[in-house]
């Protein structure tokens, strides 16, 4: 015999993570952003654009970014284990806003209304594969630099699938 509808016991719904615990990691992206934001801003005026020029400080800082993203990833992913607030700290705090992919997009509207077309057009292309290119150059190095699967045996998460 079954027992009527309504006398069922229900699974909880799962609930959201409430906002209170979303702080720590909001004040670390808040923080970090802040720090890269100012690292960048830094770059910026120590080395100014000229109107109509290649705008040169931008694409570096998004590569230099990039390759960071790539070294932070592999060590945190595939190295050690890290705090649960160091990814949001630095890949989406500080790296976050030292990469500026907004004033790339302002950098480039410039130049196209300003009719510098072909540097414009070199600058549209050359951005994301030089920064794709960083990403994946600073992800290999790391990993070629600290020994091919070095960690993953540490790792609880990885213990027994270094032969899948």
């Amino acid at each position: 015999m079954t027992a009527p509808e309504d006398l069922r016991v229900q699974a909880p719904t799962p609930r959201p993570p409430s906002w209170r615990a979303q702080v720590p990691v909001v004040t670390a992206v808040a923080l970090g952003g802040g720090a890269g934001a100012a690292a960048r801003y830094a770059a910026a005026l120590w080395w100014p654009t000229a109107p109509g020029g290649f705008p040169w400080t931008t694409l570096w800082v998004n590569i230099a970014g990039c390759a960071v993203i790539g070294v932070l990833m592999v060590a945190v992913t595939e190295i050690r284990t890290a705090h649960p607030l160091v990814r949001p700290f630095f890949g989406t705090g500080v790296l976050g806003g030292f990469t500026t992919f907004s004033t790339y997009a302002v950098d480039l509207q410039k130049l196209l209304e300003g009719r510098h077309v072909g540097t414009g057009l070199a600058y549209l292309a050359a951005t994301p594969l030089a920064a794709l290119a960083a990403v994946w150059l600073g992800a290999r190095s790391t990993r070629r630099l600290l020994g091919s699967g070095a960690g993953r045996a540490g790792r609880a998460d990885t213990v027994g699938k270094e032969s899948l």
